[in-house]
């Protein structure tokens, strides 16, 4: 399975979700990190990402090339991570045939209604019970 994980900022949450499949999932899964910007790529390298790589670009380029997507409810909105995720990027996330695992965090003025209101951690552990749901969620 080849998954990539997506954010920007800080790489923070990225990074956990990262470390999270790394304990929860066979070796041999491949984790692309995908950061909007430099420092949030390296995050999510040092969370044990088999490959890193930023911007717009390198999101359009490769979220089509996964068969799952990671990350919170923000990579689907334009302009979000305070403008870092590309109109362009934001739309290449949300038409891949990847299947989208997403997170109910964000900054924006955005809330998914009937989602769990839960702290991070609790949050990726039903990320990781879902991604490892047999008949693909």
């Amino acid at each position: 399975m080849r998954i990539a994980v997506v954010d920007g900022q800080g790489g923070g949450i990225g990074a956990r979700i990262i470390e999270a499949i790394r304990h929860a999932l066979p070796e041999g899964t491949e984790l692309l990190a995908l950061g909007t910007n430099a420092t949030a790529t390296v995050q999510m390298l040092r969370a044990g990402a088999n490959e890193g790589a930023s911007g717009e670009n390198a999101i359009v380029q490769n979220v089509g090339r996964v068969d799952v997507v990671l990350g919170t409810v923000s990579i689907l909105v334009a302009n979000s991570f305070l403008g870092e995720l590309t109109p362009r990027a934001a739309e290449a996330i949300s038409s891949c045939r990847a299947r989208k695992l997403l997170l109910p965090l964000t900054l924006l003025p955005v809330r998914v209604v009937g989602s769990p209101r839960e702290p991070l951690p609790h949050l990726v552990d039903l990320l990781i019970q879902e991604l490892l749901e047999p008949d693909g969620g």
